[in-house]
Parts: structure tokens; sequence; C-alpha cells
């Protein structure tokens, strides 16, 4: 008998005297005897329970018996392991903000478009954004892009003077800059702070004089040969962009973007506009000439320049982060245009209009996002056969946005809704929320409206967005459809569902 004082228990009651006391009276007199021992039975029932189970589901079958010839010593195989499940990806954030309507605007026509989170790169609205299309002028940011890596932003488009081989000659060759101006000092034209060619008839007379005393100027050669000066015109584009004002012929020489009226973004452009620049520079040769330099009467003419010549004067444009600056404010076709043909040169192209597919694609690689699918005819976007998808515009403002290699310099030229450049006029009525939130490419040509840029969304949130609208019957009004759909994503901010 175990001594109560050591077990910890008190004595169990003397038993009475009958001989039999029943079940019961044993489980109460051995209360943790029967409680360990029932335990212990379910213990064992369980065990069993689940070994069966466990061959009867999901258990993997016993390794075969080894054979006779094996080793007894041999450690037998381990059982194979379960598939182990893949991470949960963590779940989006449910958004409920809605812009399905303003996206199915019948003036919009067929309407393609992207917004992106622009600090993860989320998707968070899309129709047809990965399939090109039609840009108009929001092509510009590419070729802004391509100029900024292939060019650099200090980069700058020179033309010059040089003595021809033949007495009494000079040549005046360009160099793809047409922001040159014929307006004398202390006037502007429309490219503000462009070189003069004022400047570049006193170089020439100078130096002439230095280099050539006693001897007159008898032959100006005109060389625009930097490029085919016969390739000038895309066939796409409708003659109309010339006669109204929007586009000039793309000759390597040429000044004031070829304008009758060098103070107008919109001014009527010539047929002639290698002709033109060696008559106005003809014209401030005079000006500058006071010593009788010049002979009487000065023969005009298009060829190269004498390779070998030495260089009499020389001006140049102003940096290619300012060219860019006024081309994408206004959406400048000429400055589009020279940038695209002098990155194909540049990278080691003829400058054609041929090379600007490769050469814009070339110069986009650097920035990492994929441009197959993307197709290049001109530099401006006045082309309908220019064919990028939304989502690509999309994902290259996000490194403008971010400033990267060199891109703020676009960021810094977009237009800002209702106060600035192509978009001064517009986000009017309702949609005048969105003032001064908003910065983006604008873009229009007969069958397509586009409007790319980067919202600073109400609530903080900073989105990239590309937004086409296309068809035959597109009109003006799906500027306001556009503006609308912008303001929708203003409003929404990272709230915006893709519904």
């Amino acid at each position: 008998m175990t001594d109560p004082a050591v077990s910890g228990r008190a004595p169990s009651p003397r038993p009475s005297g009958r001989r039999s006391r029943g079940i019961a009276a044993l489980v109460r007199d051995h209360r943790t005897g029967w409680l360990v021992g029932s335990c212990a039975l379910v213990f064992v029932l369980l065990g069993a329970a689940s070994v069966y189970a466990g061959a009867a589901v999901g258990a993997p079958r016993a390794a075969p018996a080894p054979s006779a010839s094996a080793s007894p010593s041999a450690t037998p195989s381990a059982a194979p392991s379960r598939p182990v499940p893949a991470a949960i990806p963590t779940p989006s954030r449910l958004r409920t903000c809605s812009i399905a309507d303003l996206a199915a605007d019948p003036r919009l026509a067929q309407f393609s478009g992207v917004v992106l989170k622009a600090d993860t790169g989320e998707t968070l609205f899309d129709r047809s954004a990965a399939t090109p299309a039609r840009t108009g002028s929001v092509l510009k940011l590419l070729t802004a892009a391509a100029a900024v890596n292939v060019l650099g932003p200090d980069y700058r488009l020179s033309t010059r003077v040089y003595a021809g081989a033949q007495p009494g000659t000079i040549a005046l060759v360009g160099g793809g800059d047409a922001t040159v101006s014929r307006l004398g000092a202390g006037q502007e034209s429309f490219y503000q702070g462009a070189p003069k060619l004022s400047d570049l008839a006193a170089q020439t007379l100078r130096a002439w004089r230095q280099q050539h005393p006693g001897e007159k100027i008898s032959h100006l050669v005109l060389d625009s040969t930097y490029w085919d000066p016969d390739d000038n015109w895309d066939p796409t584009w409708p003659r109309t962009e010339q006669t109204i004002g929007y586009q000039p012929e793309v000759t390597a020489l040429q000044v004031d973007g070829d304008r009758a009226d060098p103070t107008k973004s919109t001014s009527p452009r010539s047929t002639d506009p290698i002709g033109r620049a060696g008559q106005f520079f003809l014209e401030a040769l005079h000006a500058a000439d006071t010593t009788g330099v010049l002979a009487s009467d000065v023969a005009v003419t298009q060829g190269a320049a004498d390779s070998t010549a030495v260089q009499l004067g020389e001006v140049d444009s102003q940096p290619v982060a300012t060219l860019i600056d006024q081309m994408l404010i206004v959406s400048d076709n000429t400055i589009a245009e020279m940038l695209a043909r002098v990155v194909s040169k540049q990278e080691g192209m003829d400058g054609s209009s041929a090379s600007l597919q490769g050469a814009i694609t070339q110069g986009l690689q650097a920035y990492g996002i994929p441009t197959a699918g993307i197709t290049i005819i001109d530099g401006s976007g006045e082309s309908a056969n220019n064919a990028v998808a939304p989502a690509y515009v999309a994902q290259l403002l996000v490194k403008i946005l971010h400033r990267d290699q060199n891109l703020g310099v676009l960021y810094d030229g977009l237009p800002v809704a209702g106060r600035t450049g192509s978009l001064a006029s517009r986000f009017t009525g309702p949609n005048a929320v969105a003032r001064g939130h908003v910065v983006a490419k604008t873009g229009w040509i007969d069958t397509a409206y586009t409007l790319a840029g980067v919202v600073d969304a109400e609530d903080g949130t900073q989105l990239t967005f590309a937004f086409y609208a296309i068809g035959d019957d597109v009109q003006d009004n799906a500027k306001i459809a556009l503006d609308t759909l912008a303001t929708g994503v203003y409003t929404c901010g990272d709230n915006l569902a893709n519904t």
C-alpha cells in the first residue's frame, strides 16, 4: 500500500461489510485510475483510426520490400514529399471609382487607353492598351526621348558658312537647325533665343576680308545635303499642312521654319525653303557689308560645299533641351522633324524618312521598354500610319515623370491643363477642377485626337495615362471628351477601378 503522505492523496474510506459494491462504487473509490485508463483507451482508439485514415486517404504507398540481394544495412529510400503550394499572391486592393462610362462616350469614336499608377507601374485601367494605333502629335514624346538619349540635352545644331573651292565662292551649309532666324538684333522670332542670320553674315564677311583681301564674294552655294533635299515630304501628309502653316518641307537648310511670318506658330510655308534661306542670307550679307566685299550681282545655286573648305562662320541652335521644350509646349512639327532626321544622322544612318523607323526605335532602347510593334513614319505624328500602343506611351511617361536618364527635360516641356501651351484653353466647365493637375501632350490629325500625360490626382496619387480617340468621323469635340476622361482619372486617383 502506498503511503498517503507520499502519494499526496487522502486515504480511501474503508470498505463496508458488503462483499460487492458494484461498478459505480469502484469508479468512485478509484476515480483517478479509471480516468487514466479511459484516456489511454481513447488515445489507442484515435491512433488506430488515424492510421487507418492515413492508409486510406492521401497516404504515400509503401515502398517495395528490398530484394534478397540488398544489404540488410541499406537505408530505405525516403517516401516522396507532398507538393508544396506556391505562395499566395498579395491581393490587390478593392477599387470602386469608375471611368468606364466616360470612356464609352461616342465622341471618342474607337477608344483605346490606359492608366498606370506611377510609383508601382500597376495598370488601373485598360482598354485595348496593348494595340498599336495612330498617335497624332503624342508621337513627339518618342521623338524627344530618342533625341535626349542619342544627342543629349546639351547638343546644338549648327549652320555654317565655308569658303568655296572656286574664287569668290562661299557655301551656306544647313545642319538641320530650322530655328535660325532672319530677324535682326533685338527682334525675337517664334523660337525665342534663336540664332540669327545677321550674326552669321557678320562673321562671314569679317573672315572673308581676312582670308581673301581684295577679293569679292560673287557666288553663294546653298548646301542642304546633310540629308537628301528631295526627301522632304511624306506622301501621307496632306499638303494643306504646308499651305495653312503647320508643317514645312523637311530640308536641312531653312530659316524660321520657313514661315511667312517668323513670329507666328502657324504661318504658311513655301515650296522652296532652301531657296528662301539663301535669299534671306544674301539680304543679311548686304546689310552687314560696309566695305564692299559683295559683288554687285551674286549668283545663288544649290549644291554641296567643298569638303576641304575653310570655315568662315557658324551659329548654333539652342540646346536640344530647349528645342524639346519649344516643340512640346505648342506641338511644333518643324522641330520634331528636324530632331528625328538629326537623330538618324548621329546614329550613322542617312537621315532619310525611311530611316526613322530604325533611328527612333533604336534611340528608345536605352529606356528598357520593348518597342516591338511600334511603327514610325515621321517625327511629328502627322502621318496616320504611325502606330504606338497606349501602354508604351504610358510606360514611357512613368520614366519621364521620374526624370530617368535626362527625361525630365520632356516633363518640363509638357503643357499644363488650363495654364500653358496647347492645353491653355482646355479643361473648362466641370473639367476645370483638374486645371493645374494634368500635364500632357496633345495630339490631333484628321482621324485621331489623343492625349497622354501625368495626373496629380485629388488624393495625391500620381498616375500616367494615354488616351486615343480614333475614327474617320472623329471630330473636334473629342478633345472635350478626352479632357473629361482625364478629369475622371484626377477625381478617382488610387481608387480608379478597371470596370
